[in-house]
């Protein structure tokens, strides 16, 4: 007799694999699967060269949630994490800059460009503290569905405002950070363009393919806040190992509650019978059963892929296709025999011996430059970029005497056609190498090896619809009670049995383990 699962999750990603553990630790009977050779999907460390570690999609970890780290004990199960220096930007109107996370060291660099700004900067500070909470407390909770009249559901719908109602004294400071471009909002704040265009940034970071003009970007200014750094876990920063380390942490702590996983195992098909999921068929015909399955997958793979289109209700299905998930940024990472040099750091004025991580986006017109190139179908000519060094942190990345770099950057228009990859990915490397060989001359000569993901190769590699890294566009339309589609955004499915964990599920995408979280949560209640 094949083996009868609780439940079989399709993806070994980071979600996926914390949705596992959560699963097997109440005692369920559970099984991973993954496709590729290795567990992470996009948290994930891979060997590009020899002796390289490289983080190739998520490089940092910034937002994983604490609560999941304690209750899962990945530090018992190896996971270190290892900070970084404050970020640095090496020119600010000619004047570079040190994002310090203490308030009032920021507030001194600020004031080397606008005093006035400066005495703002704790306001602003003040006002994302304000909403920080509710952020902090919405994330965990399942949304309702607003547009059902059964009274389960309209009993949790008023459940679900009856405790958010202390947060009622907040609700138009809520509604701009939720619908007001990231711009218009920081200009409320800030007169300097070079202190919006710092904060702003965070909108390019985001993979959202908009600018900081945008509607509904806002919110981009404080979702680096979701994530609570004071508790007992630490802050975040870079994984010793790499990336790979936290979903290896994740995936020991499930196995010692009995979570199975297996590689190369590529899903084809989710089974269904009497509309109810009953397993999973994987590309060597072998058959799956259980109770229950969980799609740590994209949305737009789990239903328009893996179901035939006669399994789901054509409205539905409408909805699954217009997510927007086509994103414009690209990784490249580098492996090098000296670090750029950078002409406006000092370290004896900033205090460190070198920036670990470095922003390319000096001014607002920057950045909607880059933003514009690439709605005509071209590559940004001057892209925006985060330059990390972590190999300065974690010496195993790299091999001695020799330096692992990762760039995220954008803007690059999405190209379908593989023939035409290589060409792209030659000139995003060059405008790339371009921007910093500026701030640092005499760079290019160091780089040994090379690697560039476009948003074609991200979606190839990691079942990244349209290259976007947060699984669809973070904004009020694709959040919340409509993530991923209006009437289920309680990870449940219009297949009874079947649940979406992944980042195309509230809240979703970053590496927080939430929906993953809040997906085992449910599934317990059904199962």
């Amino acid at each position: 007799m094949p083996t009868m699962y609780d439940a079989v999750i399709v993806g070994g990603g980071h979600n996926g694999l914390v949705c596992g553990a959560y699963l097997a630790k109440a005692g369920r009977k559970v099984l991973v699967l993954e496709r590729r050779k290795l567990i992470g999907g996009a948290c994930v460390t891979e060997e590009s060269w020899p002796g390289f570690k490289v983080s190739t999609a998520s490089y940092v970890m910034s937002l994983f949630q604490p609560r999941i780290i304690q209750e899962l004990e990945l530090k018992k199960h190896g996971l270190e994490v290892l900070e970084s220096t404050p970020t640095f930007t090496p020119a600010l109107g000619n004047r570079s800059i040190v994002f310090w996370g203490d308030e009032e060291k920021f507030s001194r660099e600020i004031a080397l460009f606008s005093k006035k700004d400066a005495e703002n900067y704790p306001k602003y500070r003040a006002a994302l503290t304000r909403l920080a909470p509710m952020i902090r407390e919405v994330i965990w909770d399942t949304p309702p569905n607003l547009s059902s009249m059964k009274l389960a559901e309209l009993a949790r719908t008023a459940k679900f405002f009856l405790k958010y109602r202390k947060y009622g004294p907040l609700f138009y400071e809520l509604y701009d950070i939720l619908t007001m471009s990231a711009y218009d909002y920081l200009s409320k704040w800030f007169e300097s363009d070079e202190m919006i265009a710092a904060l702003g940034y965070y909108v390019q970071g985001s993979g959202t393919n908009a600018s900081m003009k945008s509607p509904a970007t806002a919110f981009t200014c404080i979702r680096p806040m979701v994530r609570d750094n004071t508790t007992e876990a630490g802050p975040g920063g870079f994984v010793r190992g790499g990336m790979g380390g936290l979903t290896e942490a994740i995936a020991r702590s499930g196995r010692t509650h009995g979570l199975e996983i297996r590689t190369d195992a590529e899903v084809t098909r989710i089974q269904t019978q009497g509309g109810r999921a009953t397993g999973v068929v994987l590309r060597s015909g072998e058959a799956v059963q259980a109770r229950c399955v969980i799609a740590n997958a994209h949305a737009k793979t789990t239903f328009l892929k893996l179901l035939p289109p006669e399994a789901l209700p054509e409205d539905f299905l409408r909805d699954v296709r217009n997510i927007r998930s086509r994103s414009t940024v690209f990784k490249v990472h580098l492996g090098v025999t000296a670090l750029p040099q950078y002409t406006s750091f000092s370290a004896e004025r900033c205090g460190f011996a070198y920036p670990i991580a470095v922003r390319f986006g000096d001014s607002v017109s920057y950045l909607e430059k880059a933003f514009d190139d690439v709605k005509h179908g071209d590559i940004s000519d001057q892209p925006f970029l985060t330059v990390m060094v972590p190999s300065l942190r974690d010496e195993t990345l790299a091999p001695s005497g020799m330096h692992l770099m990762s760039l995220f950057g954008g803007h690059v228009a999405y190209e379908a056609d593989e023939a035409r990859l290589p060409g792209l990915r030659a000139k995003v490397l060059d405008k790339a190498l371009d921007l910093i060989e500026r701030h640092a001359p005499g760079f290019r000569q160091h780089v040994v090896h090379t690697e560039v993901l476009t948003p074609r190769d991200l979606e190839l590699r990691f079942d990244l619809h349209g290259g976007h890294v947060h699984h669809g566009d973070l904004t009020i339309d694709q959040a919340f009670f409509r993530r991923p589609v209006g009437g289920f955004a309680d990870y449940r499915t219009p297949i009874k049995g079947l649940y979406l964990a992944s980042s195309s599920a509230h809240p979703g995408g970053g590496v927080t383990g939430v929906p993953g979280y809040n997906a085992a949560r449910e599934i317990l209640k059904d199962l």
